[in-house]
């Protein structure tokens, strides 16, 4: 091992001001630079410092590796032994110490006009919604409106039929119209003139589909006998040429009042009561008139037995003026 004389600044021996010194046998030259704060300038800087490396621990070895490890400010050595002053040229470069922060997240921006766009399609799909359903109602509403007239023009053909025929294509049970038909023939007769007033209504005299009828309007407070009274007409094989022909039972109403008819077979002739005060039956009219009478009543009390069959129904009220006089 020889000796080595290296330049020096800032570490030299004994404070020699020559810029030189000598290392020991087995020693070598150090360059070092180290980030030091200064006060003045509220800054790191660079210091940089020459000097000699005693030849402990084989040269300076350990401390010549320092700069392998990182240190919080800046700091890194160099060393040399190949010459003398071969640390002049030595210029290491500190590596301060680094956090590395973790990853961020990446963050999606959206741009405002991006909601505006979502908010003016969930608005047309609204809008759209909004305008469907208020077009399938009106549709809906204008079929039920129109769906009553192709019924009855489905059973009638194009040309109005007489009211008879229209009975005699029903059911065959002889209980009036077909109950579709019934449902609907509150909106299209026209009433036309007030022909007699009992204890639970009135007895109009009525137009439908061309032909006279007899409406029988029943009180609000009387919803119990217009409904005997149906149910009683509806009775299968109730139809016979000697009974008041029933035609159908309907409820009409707007929604402040409520009208629960009784429609029936009209005779221009009015009661057998009204008939006898202004006319005088023959021997031959009062036989045929007896006739009439027990054969419809004959009728109305007989049980036909059958499926379905016809229960026996007694009237219990039996006078002139619940009779009518057809011719």
């Amino acid at each position: 091992a020889r000796t080595l004389t290296c330049y020096c600044d800032g570490s030299c021996p004994d404070n020699v001001v020559n810029g030189t010194c000598e290392t020991r046998p087995g020693g070598s030259c150090f360059s070092s630079v180290e980030e030091v704060y200064d006060e003045t300038t509220a800054t790191y800087e660079e210091e940089r410092t020459y000097g000699c490396m005693p030849p402990e621990e084989y040269g300076g070895l350990l401390m010549c590796k320092v700069a392998s490890v990182p240190h919080l400010h800046g700091k890194n050595i160099a060393c040399c032994d190949n010459g003398d002053y071969c640390n002049r040229n030595l210029h290491p470069a500190f590596t301060p110490k680094t956090t590395t922060p973790p990853p961020e997240l990446p963050v999606t921006v959206v741009p405002p006009e991006r909601y505006v766009l979502i908010g003016l399609m969930i608005l047309c799909v609204t809008i759209f919604t909004i305008v469907m359903t208020g077009l399938c109602l009106i549709y809906r509403r204008r079929q039920k409106l129109h769906k009553q007239p192709r019924l009855i023009n489905s059973m009638c053909g194009a040309q109005m039929s007489p009211l008879t025929q229209l009975v005699e294509q029903s059911s065959g049970s002889g209980s009036g119209l077909p109950l579709l038909v019934q449902r609907t023939i509150a909106k299209q007769i026209q009433m036309v003139r007030q022909v007699g007033k009992g204890r639970y209504g009135e007895v109009w005299l009525a137009m439908w589909r061309e032909e006279k009828v007899a409406v029988k309007t029943f009180f609000t407070t009387e919803e119990a006998s217009w409904f005997r009274e149906t149910e009683i007409y509806q009775t299968v094989l109730m139809r016979h040429e000697n009974i008041l022909g029933f035609i159908a039972a309907d409820i009409k109403g707007n929604g402040s009042w409520t009208q629960m008819l009784l429609i029936t077979d009209y005779h221009e002739q009015g009661s057998l009561h009204d008939y006898l005060q202004r006319s005088v039956l023959t021997p031959q009219k009062l036989q045929i008139l007896a006739y009439s009478l027990s054969s419809g009543l004959a009728h109305l009390h007989a049980e036909i037995f059958g499926t379905p069959g016809k229960p026996a129904i007694a009237h219990r009220d039996i006078k002139s003026k619940k009779y009518t006089r057809q011719t």
